[in-house]
Parts: structure tokens; sequence; C-alpha cells
């Protein structure tokens, strides 16, 4: 199926040829006006508003996501993303002054930010609108042009926005290249000004290796096992929802999702108890007749999903259906560190449960593992919150819910180790896609002569001067 949607669009792929052309057009400096950029980004919105029925429609024939899912986690998030961007940009692209020591009077210092020039955007999956036009809008307002790699595994969203990006924008400024390893190995393997990357850690090391080679600046949004620790002073309504609502939106396929639950053994059976009354509430009695649960995207993560669902250990779901790519809502517990379930990021349906005993204890489990992309914490008590945020490291996440730090235009968004490099959204995503040109400009009024040589006799005075650079 990928293969036929796609197949008609590759055409004879230079990319080569089609880099040559932006570079030509980024050089003519079009793209460097504030009235330019705007006038770009009305283009997009335009063309997200104009065509919001397909682009729900492809969503759901990919993901089987329902229209609520599909516009609160793409098409609503971008246009929000757009309009915040159109809101600021003004003062975003404005020289920034900053603070000039007296050693420097008289002068003054700026903050100018530039554009790279060509950037690459490769997207995933499992937000397949969203994870492309979010940094597009970065790419767009800072300046630059783009050529967009979406993913061969959402074929149906991928090419509407092909055919929507080639006719709002000249291929010279913005471009979308459709296929799959053959094209994306053929773009990396040229020279990008920038490359932002959302993905997997394997195929992220690579896309960094290929950067490096002409010491490209890059973004990488990865993922993890994102934890999610529950204290025993809670609110047990609201945190089984959050929770429940945070791993399976996307049935589960969300780098951010909580990947695990670290639970008090104190209340872990009302936890469960409430959990698994709230996902009859979300899903009904059979939840793969439910128009809101989404699917897995194919096959093969379909396989690898099910081989993490120990039987044994199942309190809640533990169904699945190939043929429709169906994996229900599960709840693993009695799980322990050895399990498969914990030995990679699940990135599907399956919550696998642990408990703990004291908070050191969990903090100790949490930081055992490689630097998740996301955290999150369920109590009313400040003390324990405070001692997870400053004795863990993670890229972001909340106290009390799920998610939501994502749609927070002033909260940056990306991950620290493996689970990435760089973060946006909001001002965070213009300043991603530009170079902040740092530029002190000194008045002529005066010239020091005891920088100059002859230098004997003038080391004391530099040595009080410096002093002066604080």
């Amino acid at each position: 199926m990928t293969e036929s949607i796609l197949q008609p669009l590759k055409g004879a792929f230079d990319a080569k040829a089609l880099i040559a052309a932006q570079r030509q057009y980024f050089n003519s400096k079009a793209t460097l006006s504030y009235a330019f950029r705007i006038e770009q980004l009305k283009k997009l919105r335009k063309l997200i508003t104009d065509n919001e029925r397909a682009i729900l429609d492809a969503l759901h024939a990919d993901l089987r996501k329902s229209d609520f899912e599909g516009y609160g986690t793409e098409v609503g998030f971008c246009l929000g993303e757009i309009d915040h961007t159109i809101k600021h940009l003004k003062s975003w692209m404005r020289p920034k002054r900053v603070g000039t020591p007296l050693f420097h009077a008289i002068g003054s210092s700026h903050l100018y930010s530039d554009p790279y020039g060509v950037t690459l955007i490769i997207s995933p999956w499992n937000y397949p609108f969203q994870l492309l036009i979010a940094p597009l809008i970065g790419a767009i307002c800072a300046g630059n042009t783009a050529v967009l790699k979406p993913s061969e595994l959402a074929p149906n969203t991928s090419k509407l926005t092909s055919e929507l990006i080639s006719k709002t924008f000249d291929s010279n400024y913005i471009a979308v290249v459709l296929g799959a390893i053959e094209e994306s190995k053929a773009l990396l393997d040229e020279r990008f000004d920038y490359i932002f990357f959302t993905g997997g850690v394997e195929i992220g090391r690579y896309v960094y290796q290929c950067a490096a080679k002409y010491l490209t600046p890059v973004t990488l949004e990865l993922g993890g096992k994102s934890p999610c620790i529950v204290d025993e002073n809670i609110n047990l309504e609201v945190a089984s929802r959050r929770i429940l609502w945070g791993k399976f939106t996307n049935a589960g396929q969300t780098c951010v999702a909580p990947d695990y639950l670290l639970v008090d053994s104190k209340i872990k059976e009302k936890l469960l108890a409430k959990m698994k009354i709230h996902l009859k509430e979300f899903f009904g009695d059979d939840p793969q007749l439910s128009p809101d649960y989404g699917r897995i995207i194919n096959e093969r993560h379909f396989d690898r999903i099910n081989r993490l669902i120990d039987s044994n250990k199942v309190f809640v779901g533990g169904k699945s259906d190939k043929a429709d790519l169906y994996i229900s809502p599960t709840i693993l517990e009695n799980v322990s560190i050895e399990d498969a379930v914990m030995g990679q990021e699940i990135f599907g349906p399956v919550l696998p449960v642990i408990t703990y005993n004291n908070i050191n204890e969990a903090i100790d489990f949490v930081n055992k593992n490689e630097k998740p992309l996301a955290f999150y914490i369920f109590t009313e008590s400040k003390t324990f919150s405070d001692k997870v945020l400053n004795e863990t490291s993670g890229g972001g996440g909340c106290i009390n819910d799920t998610l939501m730090h994502l749609g927070n235009a002033n909260l940056p968004f990306g991950g620290v180790g493996e689970s990435g490099i760089g973060a946006y959204h909001g001002a965070s995503t213009f300043d991603t896609f530009s170079h902040k040109k740092s530029v002190h400009k000194k008045s002529t009024i005066t010239d020091l002569k005891v920088r100059y040589a002859p230098y004997k006799n003038n080391l004391p005075i530099l040595k009080k001067l410096m002093k002066w650079l604080n």
C-alpha cells in the first residue's frame, strides 16, 4: 500500500539539484524580510484551515485517529503554533541588546538572529502532520528554506501534505521529498545548513553521524522510557484519568507517553482499580469498537508490541487483532526490571506497573535508566515533587498531569542525553532555526593606547582595567 501511494510522487529525485536550487533561492535574500516570513506563515495557516477535513481523514486512514484526537494533537496544535509565532515574530526578529562591561566602554552589545540557510526536516509517523509542520513553522519564521522528508509509514498523510505544500509553495523555497530509506540517505549525503530530526534513537545516531561530515548543527527529538511516579498522596480520580489519557492517546504511540508507572505500594491496588473503571468509561466494554481508540501503525510494530505483553501479568487488556492492527489498552502488574517490556521504549498501548516503598527507591530506579524525554509526577506534596525534580533528569514533564507541557508555547520541548539534543515550540522554535550572531559596537570617540604595542609598563594598567570585565 505504501509503495502504490508514494511511487507516483517520487519521480526523478535529485537531492543535489534540489538543495542547490534552495541555496540559490536563500542566497537571493528573498526569505529575510519580516513581511515575507509573515506572508508565508499565513499561507501555511490557510493551507491547514482550508484542508482540515482532508488532513483529519488522512490521519484516520493512517492511524485510525478520531477527529477529536487528530485536531487536538495535530491540526489545532499547528494552528496554535502559527498564531503564536505571527503574534510574536517581530519582537523575536528584533536585535536584542545585552549588557556591556565597563571594560568595553564606550560601546554597546547586541544579539542578531540569522537564518541558517537550507534546512532539512525529517519527521516520524506517529504524529505525521504535527511533527512535520511544527518544525517547518520554525524554518519559515527564522528565514530559512526547507526540505521536508515525511515518514513513508504514514502514506496517506505524507501524500496529502506533499500535494498541499507543492500547491502552496515554490519547491525552491519549501519542498517535500517522499519515499523511504533510499531518499533519506540521498538527502543526508548532501550538505544542509541545519537538520531537524524526530524519531528513534538509532536513526538519530545515523543522522548525527551524517551531519558530522559537514559539521551541520542538528536538533534530535528522540524518546526513551518516560517514567510516571505516583505518590500515595494524590487525587486518585484525577490522577488515574490523566495517566490513562496520556498513555493511550494515539494508542500509546507517543514519544512522551508515560512509559511505565512507579507507584507507591500503599496505593497500587486502589489506583489500578480506578484505572480499570476509567478505561471502561473511556472506550467501553470493547475498545476495538470505540471510535476514539486508534490502531498500531503497521504489522511490524504490532508484532513488536505484542511480544512485550506477558499474559501472566495482564491486569486489564492484553487482547489483540492483527488483521485490524488492534492492541487493547493493556496494564501489566507485578512487573520487574528484567521483563521484556522494561527493556525498550514501548511506544504502544502497554503500561507496566512497578511498585516502590519509599521515594529514594523510586528515584534510584529512574536514574538507572537513560535520561528520558519526559517525566511525570503525581503528588499533592511539594516536598515530594521537589525532591524528584531535583534528583532526576529528563527533557521536561508535568506535575499532576501528562503530555500537557507540550501545549504551552512558552515551554521549550526537547530531550537530554539519549532522549535528544535541542528544543523547540514557541520562541524556542525560532531560536532553534536561528544562529545568534554576537555584535559589539564600539565608539571611536576614545581609543585607549594601553592595548597597543609596545606593551612595556602596560601590564599593571591592563590588570586593573580587566577587573571591569564583569
